[in-house]
């Protein structure tokens, strides 16, 4: 088992303390998409670890975490980059970074793709990609501003089997679609619990009130990190805010559903401060065009829809099914679509693809901050699937039905939901 490194010997092996002004460094006109960007990873644990090594074609040049085994255990692999605790000290004292990879818990995702964009920095980050509405619109509103390659990692929006999935959709050898069901067997971490009680020592590797950020303070307890988060809202946004950017995506990029106009949620433990168990939302979307309006039913900790909706006995953990005038579609998220009923489709064959093939989702970012060709999770995109999500979990925190209106980004009949709309910030990290 590898010892753990204390904050004393991290300083002594180089955290990055230099200092001078900020020069914005975007991707040179005239460079060949064969060079390599300067890249700086925020949040090297976990899914971070992933998204680093799903970018070290390129030069990494910045690796930041609160974590110091998470961060020593990064450098071992990229031992010329420059070491961070604090990436707000990283965008104001490195001059050479081109693009940023944020993979922190979901409370702190905001902040640094924030102060990226303002930099002209291209950005990949997580799903989901903000933990509020009104920061998805912020962030939105940026991305428009400054016109760089962004994307949101909900991985399978590049797979094979999604795009697929979405092309038969929008085919319309289902007919028009007006109802839409979506599920995850999360969560599988806890929730519907209360905060841990008493406090313990903070440990040495940990950078405690770094890693709380825009939270409350909260002392410091097991409970927490490194995964246990998602279950807390200050932290994170529970099994609909971590899942849905993933299962609902098939539908909502298929059928270009826009904002909500209404949305409910009920579930069960009710708790202040952590998300329930299990929970079943109703988002209700306007007509588009010429598509239907669409009310989308999410279950999620073991609820599911019917089986029998499509004929089958059983359905897979996580899925979703698109119900059309003339039939329905099944997707096994990231696996396969299947049509029914089956004697109707039998032999169904896609005669026309629009999208192209993905050259894989990293790559796909990594493309676009060269030679400014399209990423299909862009900013744009991802800002309202994120933002449609996470109205979910306002619902259910004020405890009523939440009616949007999506032009000006507010609830319109009740102030339950102000606060979990756009949430207070700790001192000192406002923006």
């Amino acid at each position: 088992m590898e010892r753990t490194i204390t904050r004393r010997e991290f300083l002594k092996r180089g955290l990055g303390t230099g200092a001078g002004l900020l020069i914005l460094k975007s991707w040179a006109k005239g460079q060949s998409p064969n060079d390599k960007l300067n890249i700086a990873v925020i949040g090297v644990g976990g899914r971070g670890l992933d998204n680093l090594r799903g970018v070290a074609s390129e030069n990494i040049v910045a690796l930041c975490d609160v974590d110091l085994n998470h961060l020593a255990n990064a450098a071992k692999l990229f031992p010329n980059a420059r070491l961070w605790v604090d990436y707000r000290r990283m965008f104001d004292r490195q001059k050479d970074i081109d693009a940023v990879v944020i993979s922190t818990p979901d409370h702190t995702h905001a902040l640094p793709i924030m102060l990226a964009l303002q930099r002209g920095k291209h950005v990949y980050c997580e799903k989901p990609l903000v933990h509020s509405p009104w920061e998805a619109r912020q962030v939105r509103e940026m991305a428009r501003k400054v016109k760089v390659a962004t994307q949101m990692g909900n991985q399978a929006h590049s797979s094979e089997p999604l795009r697929m999935a979405v092309e038969v959709l929008r085919s319309g050898v289902i007919g028009a679609v007006r109802e839409v069901h979506a599920w995850s067997d999360r969560p599988i971490w806890p929730q519907g619990i209360s905060r841990p009680e008493g406090e313990k020592p903070v440990p040495s590797y940990l950078f405690w009130d770094l890693w709380l950020g825009p939270a409350p303070y909260r002392p410091y307890n097991d409970g927490y990190h490194p995964f246990a988060w998602r279950g807390w809202w200050d932290f994170g946004t529970g099994a609909l805010g971590d899942m849905g950017c993933h299962i609902i995506d098939t539908a909502y990029w298929a059928l270009d559903l826009g904002l909500p106009t209404s949305v409910e949620m009920e579930g069960a433990p009710r708790m202040p401060e952590s998300g329930p168990k299990a929970s079943r939302a109703i988002f209700e979307f306007p007509a588009r065009g010429n598509q239907p309006p669409v009310k989308l039913y999410w279950y999620d900790g073991g609820l599911k829809p019917s089986p029998e909706l499509i004929g089958e006995r059983a359905l897979a953990p996580n899925g979703i099914i698109c119900i059309g005038d003339k039939g329905a579609l099944y997707f096994i998220h990231a696996r396969e679509y299947r049509l029914y009923p089956k004697e109707r489709f039998e032999g169904f064959e896609l005669k026309q693809r629009t999208l192209p093939v993905s050259p894989g989702h990293y790559e796909e970012w990594l493309q676009a901050c060269k030679t400014g060709s399209p990423t299909y999770s862009n900013f744009e995109y991802a800002t309202m699937l994120t933002e449609a999500v996470l109205l979910g979990n306002a619902a259910f925190r004020a405890g009523e039905k939440l009616y949007w209106d999506g032009r000006e980004g507010r609830v319109t009949n009740t102030r339950k939901a102000d606060e979990f709309i756009r949430r207070p910030y700790r001192k000192g990290w406002e923006w």
